[in-house]
């Protein structure tokens, strides 16, 4: 067996092993020994199982448009490499800039609302991104900068808030646990969204196949979200006033704990796209074995390792084990580890495992990030803060992407990287130490 089959196989083994240990709601809401029992639910239906639903389509929607992104606009489009870079640093550029008008419409006209447009506007992108006219490709990455603030930000922000207006905690669930069912949920979906994009590309002969099917995922979520969720609101639409909402917003960005915690998304999540451009390339540097590397294999086992860190996770936080933000560092600090020894990678197989590491680094750190953020600010701003919040990341990838471009060095890009994970992990733990945070 191929080393990488194995090395797949021993990672689903144990995302087995570690879904089989996962709670249940029930065994979370088990009466402590001494208080009243509980009325047994008529029902065992998770309260979130529509999110989850539409969760696992938008998110599959937007793994379908990765793999052959480029490929589409390089090689059936013929679209030049310098178009194809400008391509890329306009989707980023439009969601930076975007991201405080999504976050205020968000919170002003309804969460739900803008969830809604987001199915829209990143269908339209996925159709525009299937038309050979470079002026269309560009309509399509700003409509597509968008759609992405729109999904890491306004998601999240009406998660939170329906989590705490229908009072999920006394059905049994937990945010904790409901951000780890979120990224194992993510991990399942880029695996199956990695086969069916080489599937339908392999049926149809053409690359546009994905970009289709992303679009119809998004259409079949949109019928749950519109009559399935509740619409909640900033504070300003809620309570009929705007007085220091401005203020009180910068009061909340202002405070270090938020900073901490941005600076820490900007420098592990750019990192994390970094690491997504130069992962072939550095372990093509390595290379020992014949002919060419199984990228299916090694995309997914990339993607098992995410999965059994989310389920961990799950398990860890349960106990009680570690504090959030505690984790955090942690994370920050093994992700440094990771970037300094792949910044002169020396065997091909020590090159993977450093690369299943930061990915499971990744599947603690989102569960682990939302919660910090569930937590730390007030639901009346949530999208406007949450919007603000992916500003310096995206500012941090276009200038990331432009140094990456003219270096071409991976090595030196993973020095770089290791030094602002150093930076966000000096930023995180000053914090924790001044502050009581979970």
């Amino acid at each position: 067996m191929d080393p990488y089959q194995t090395n797949f196989a021993a990672l689903g083994a144990l995302c087995a092993l570690l879904l089989a240990c996962q709670p249940t709601r029930m065994e979370k809401s088990k009466p402590e020994s001494g208080s009243p029992k509980r009325a047994k639910p008529k029902t065992f239906k998770n309260p979130q199982a529509d999110y989850y639903y539409v969760y696992a389509l938008v998110m599959g929607a937007d793994w379908l448009q990765g793999p052959y992104l480029y490929s589409l606009y390089k090689d059936e489009h013929g679209v030049s490499s310098s178009v194809v870079f400008a391509l890329f640093t306009t989707g980023f550029l439009s969601g930076g800039l975007s991201a405080y008008f999504v976050g205020s419409l968000a919170d002003k006209y309804g969460r739900k609302k803008t969830c809604l447009a987001f199915c829209l506007l990143n269908s339209a992108s996925c159709l525009l991104t299937m038309v050979p006219m470079v002026p269309l490709l560009f309509a399509g990455r700003v409509l597509g900068g968008i759609s992405t603030s729109i999904l890491f930000s306004v998601f999240d922000s009406w998660l939170v808030s329906n989590f705490r207006e229908r009072r999920l905690v006394e059905k049994g669930c937990d945010l904790s646990q409901t951000y780890g069912t979120m990224s194992t949920i993510n991990s399942v979906t880029a695996i199956a969204s990695g086969v069916m994009s080489d599937v339908v590309v392999w049926m149809t002969g053409t690359k546009k196949a994905p970009f289709l099917v992303s679009a119809i995922l998004l259409w079949l979520a949109t019928p749950t979200i519109k009559s399935r969720w509740a619409e909640n609101y900033g504070s300003a639409a809620t309570k009929g006033k705007k007085n220091n909402e401005t203020t009180s917003m910068w009061s909340i960005i202002k405070r270090p704990v938020i900073m901490a915690l941005a600076l820490a998304m900007t420098m592990f999540e750019g990192s994390m796209y970094l690491f997504v451009f130069f992962w072939v390339p550095a372990l093509k540097s390595v290379q020992q074995s014949a002919g060419e590397l199984p990228y299916g294999f090694i995309f997914a086992s990339f993607m098992a390792s995410v999965m059994a860190a989310s389920l961990a996770f799950n398990l860890v936080m349960q106990r009680r084990l570690m504090r959030y933000s505690r984790l955090l560092v942690l994370l920050l600090v093994v992700a440094n580890f990771v970037f300094v020894k792949l910044s002169s990678p020396k065997t091909e197989q020590s090159t993977f495992w450093f690369f299943c590491l930061f990915e499971a680094c990744v599947g603690l750190y989102f569960p682990c990030i939302g919660y910090l953020k569930g937590r730390m600010i007030e639901d009346g701003i949530r999208a406007k803060v949450y919007s603000l919040m992916r500003v310096p990341l995206n500012i941090f990838v276009v200038v990331s992407l432009i140094f990456a471009r003219e270096s071409g060095d991976f090595g030196r890009v993973f020095s770089v990287c290791s030094m602002f994970l150093t930076a966000a992990f000096g930023a995180v733990w000053a914090v924790t130490l001044n502050e009581d945070i979970p």
